[in-house]
Order: structure tokens, then sequence, then C-alpha cells
């Protein structure tokens, strides 16, 4: 078992951040920082496969475990992603107890799932780690699945009792707009219940809950929510700022502010 999933399952914090550039000076960075995960996002990023293979070789600087956001409930892709031997895989968009189930398929490997196992690989240590793979992967290979809709949150505790599922993690930005979440404060209080409610019914089945906050401030009230395996900010964002605050401080200088 990967030190990121004994901390969850002891119910202890792990703090992340995401990737969206396919860099993997960016991984060796963001892990040098000291963050618990990286998730690499293929989902929406501007990396590949082979970007990812060197973000995981970069990752291995520091302490940060890689977790993959792969673009669908694809069982071909995710079985590619775990070949290169990520900590994990969080698959978006899981809605109903049927597609958590054909999640774990496509992740577990038999007895508990259907994905082929392989010598040739980065994960099996390219043959000389192979029985150790096969008989480890089943525990160590952290399952993530979002929670992004109206009718995921309405499944939420059918999908977090189905066994092999060890995360439900909001897309917070989905479920806003599939909850048609504006600026009212009665908009406010249905996407907290929302929340509430993922929480409740991963906890009612001894799982942690997960969600990518904005900043710091709202990182604690997620917190206090009780959720534990968070996300703030994102290579491309902590960049984009920094170069924006920089530009701004230097017009302000010569402007004479």
């Amino acid at each position: 078992m990967t030190q990121l999933l004994k901390n969850l399952q002891s119910g202890n914090a792990a703090f992340g951040m995401w990737l969206n550039l396919g860099s993997a000076v960016s991984a060796e960075i963001a892990s040098l920082a000291g963050y618990d995960w990286l998730l690499v996002d293929l989902e929406h990023g501007s990396g590949d496969y082979r970007d990812l293979a060197h973000q995981l070789w970069a990752a291995q600087a520091g302490p940060a475990q890689v977790v993959v956001r792969v673009g669908g409930l694809d069982s071909v892709e995710i079985k590619r992603v775990l070949d290169l031997g990520p900590a994990g895989v969080m698959i978006p968009n899981v809605e109903t107890p049927e597609q958590a189930a054909a999640a774990v398929a496509a992740v577990r490997i038999p007895p508990l799932g259907a994905r082929g196992a392989a010598t040739s690989t980065r994960a099996s240590g390219y043959g000389f780690t192979y029985n150790r793979y096969l008989s480890g992967s089943n525990r160590e290979v952290l399952l993530t699945v979002q929670i992004e809709s109206a009718q995921a949150v309405e499944n939420a505790g059918a999908i977090a009792a189905t066994a092999g599922i060890d995360v439900l993690f909001i897309g917070p930005l989905d479920l806003s707009v599939s909850l048609g979440v504006g600026a009212t404060a009665e908009d406010a209080l249905r996407f907290s219940a929302a929340l509430q409610t993922v929480v409740a019914s991963a906890a009612a089945h001894g799982k942690p809950a997960g969600i990518l906050a904005r900043n710091a401030e709202q990182a604690q009230q997620y917190l206090r929510m009780g959720f534990t395996f968070i996300a703030m900010g994102s290579d491309r964002g902590m960049l984009a700022s920094g170069m924006r605050h920089g530009m701004e401080a230097l017009r302000r200088l010569a402007a004479g502010d």
C-alpha cells in the first residue's frame, strides 16, 4: 500500500496540485516543493502519454505521488496509463454504480477486475518486479472517481459502496454547472448541501472525499467539511499568476506608483 493511500485511509489530509502543462520540469518542481500528490491531467491538460512517462520520472525527485486523470471511462486508456506505474488514476464524470463498477473492472486486475498485466511495462519493473506488482496492484493503485453532476450526487452512496473505489472526488466547476448554481445565497446553500452529501456518503463507507480548492481559505473550509484529499492550484495557474503579478509590478514602477 502506498503512503498516500495509507494516509487517506487513516483519515489524514493529503494535499496536491494539478499539472496541466505536460511538463516534466513542472512535475519535478512540484514534487520537490513537498506536495503529497500531483494530478497529471490527461482530460483537459496539454500533455499526452509520452509526456506522462517523463512526468512520472521527474516526480521521483521528491515525495509526491502521481495520480493521472484519464479522459474518460476507457479501459484501454486506463490500462496504458497504469502500465506506466502511477500511484493511481482519477476517472471523470462517474454518475452511476454501474459506471463505478466498470471503473473498478478497468483498474483492478483479476480476480477483482479485468485489467490485463504484462511483464514489459514500467509498472511491473519491465519484468524484474512483475510478481510483486501482480500481487500488490489491487491494494496499491488508488482509484478515484469524480462526482461532477446532480445524478452523481444522488448516486454517491451507491458509488461509494462499490468495492474497489478508494476516493470520491468532486469536480466543483462541472458540478456547479450541472446543479445550475449561480451567485445567489440560495445557490451557495444548494452547492454546499451537495458537497456535504458526497462527504457523508463517502464516510459512511469508510472512504475519503476530495475536491479542488481555489485558494487556501477555501481549502480550509473544505477541510472543516470533512474533505481530506484536497488539491489547490495548478502549474498553469501559478505560472500565469506569477507572470501577471510580476508584469503588473513592473508597470507600476514605470508609472511611478
